[in-house]
């Protein structure tokens, strides 16, 4: 589904709000839409931005109910049909056989496919000039304006596709910042490249190709493949015109180009999705050399920062689509929630069926051991009947059940690249909290005492008379 079908979608579900007024791109726009997404509010398309001929889209992703229109099914169903694709390992017989290959021939009908022409090349600007685009400053310490929406698109030296949401930092008309982290996939190209990695930028795409490039898939699998999994169709690209890359035929907007090793150019700070600025320091430049549109194409946009913000959905979108891949790598986990405060790298909250001493720590030993889980600062532990969504109930069980000198075990690692807070950039401590109810094995002899609960009978009784007490709650 092409954005622009997505804005129309969202116009006719009443989700999306039309600011007819000139609105700037220098904070207004960022405020207006921080504003919306705390309050829960609408999608916003803002028709006259100061300074540009075309709109600006924010807060597409800012509810579950606009995630679930983007994505056409519930976050559920998805999980569901990923678990099922998964289930095709080491299949056991004729039937397990057949089974997964009828998977491997679904996943394959999802690969993407190039088609002769994109929208996007409908209008060339010649010369590139990123300044006709409404770039947003987004708050008021930035070193400038942000693009903070962009599919980024390069190959490894095998020719294979990576996707991924990088933002750029607008330095001048033909140049921005190329603010990828020495984990991500495309930095890993990058480093790769003989001298100079070709790039391309595309700006509003398909809500779910966004969103595809955003997810932790592990290096080689195509972010393309995967949000045609996601979509039940194929995603159509097109080739650019002056780099060997393809991008979705469907964009708004593309900025081809290329980044040259050994040319570093200080980025940031930046307001960042932690709640903080993100520091400055010196990233690779992306040199654009050709620049298309639609004729009346749309600019999409987001804010970042202290959640909850419109990112928090998508963050809550991979805790779900990812969990059956969690499961069939620790079988033993139940759930996992991510806490919005937690900015999704910084908490895991899992519920694990107990099976022997040390089971929590195992856990939290293979979860630090997944790909960008491995970032994850906090990891609590709790028994499988705990609602790790419930935040109350956590916070209950880790206050009631730990006890620090046992059950708190501290190591070191690699840490997110915005993590301020340790002394090193990148390194430094992670903590595992185990607050399961510890079996005398693991150093707790004395017996646990029961956990207070009504007589079921009395329970039955009052909510069958309820109404006759006449009180004023339910």
């Amino acid at each position: 589904m092409e954005l622009r079908a997505f804005i129309e979608l969202l116009r006719r579900e009443g989700e999306l709000a039309e600011v007819a007024a000139e609105v700037d791109p220098y904070l207004e726009m960022a405020e207006i839409a921080d504003r919306a997404s705390k309050a829960r509010g609408p999608a916003l398309l803002f028709r006259h931005a100061k300074g540009s001929s075309l709109p600006v889209l924010m807060n597409q992703f800012g509810s579950a109910r606009r995630l679930e229109l983007a994505f056409g099914a519930p976050l559920d169903e998805l999980a569901a049909r990923l678990s099922a694709l998964l289930e095709l390992e080491l299949p056991s017989g004729l039937v397990g056989k057949v089974k997964a290959l009828g998977h491997l021939r679904e996943l394959a009908s999802f690969a993407p496919k190039v088609v002769k022409s994109g929208a996007f090349a409908e209008v060339t600007v010649e010369p590139p000039d990123l300044g006709r685009l409404p770039v947003l400053t987004t708050w008021p310490g930035d070193a400038g304006p942000f693009i903070t929406l962009p599919v980024v698109v390069t190959k490894d030296g095998q020719g294979r596709r990576n996707a991924g949401v990088y933002r750029l930092q607008v330095h001048d008309a033909r140049t921005t910042g190329m603010h990828w982290h020495v984990h991500h996939d495309g930095a890993a190209n990058f480093r790769e490249a003989d001298g100079r990695l070709e790039t391309a930028v595309a700006l509003g795409t398909d809500p779910v190709v966004t969103y595809a490039a955003t997810a932790p898939l592990p290096p080689g699998i195509d972010e393309f493949m995967f949000a045609g999994f996601l979509r039940g169709e194929p995603v159509e690209l097109a080739r650019c015109a002056g780099v060997d890359l393809e991008v979705p035929a469907d964009a708004e907007i593309v900025l081809e180009g290329y980044v040259e090793q050994g040319e570093l150019r200080r980025e940031g700070p930046f307001g960042d999705h932690t709640g903080y600025y993100s520091l400055a320091d010196d990233y690779p430049v992306f040199h654009v050399t050709a620049m298309s549109h639609r004729r009346d194409a749309v600019y999409p946009a987001t804010v970042v920062g202290r959640p909850p913000m419109e990112d928090c959905y998508l963050g809550k979108a991979t805790e779900r689509l990812f969990l059956p891949v969690l499961k069939l790598v620790q079988p033993e986990i139940v759930d996992i929630d991510l806490p919005v405060e937690g900015v999704f790298h910084n908490c895991a909250v899992v519920s694990i069926r107990k099976a022997y001493p040390g089971h929590a720590r195992k856990v939290m030993n293979a979860i630090w051991g997944m790909g960008q889980m491995m970032f994850t600062k906090f990891v609590v532990v709790v028994d499988e009947h705990v609602d790790v969504h419930d935040a109350s109930e956590v916070t209950w069980r880790v206050f009631n059940n730990v006890d620090p000198a046992r059950d708190c075990v501290v190591v070191s690692g690699p840490l997110d690249v915005l993590d301020h807070s340790s002394p090193l950039p990148r390194f430094g401590a992670k903590m595992g909290i185990d607050a399961t109810k510890t079996w005398p094995e693991e150093g707790h002899p004395r017996p646990w005492p029961d956990e207070l609960a009504q007589d079921p009978d009395v329970v039955a009784r009052v909510t069958a008379r309820w109404r006759e007490f006449g009180l004023p709650f339910t």
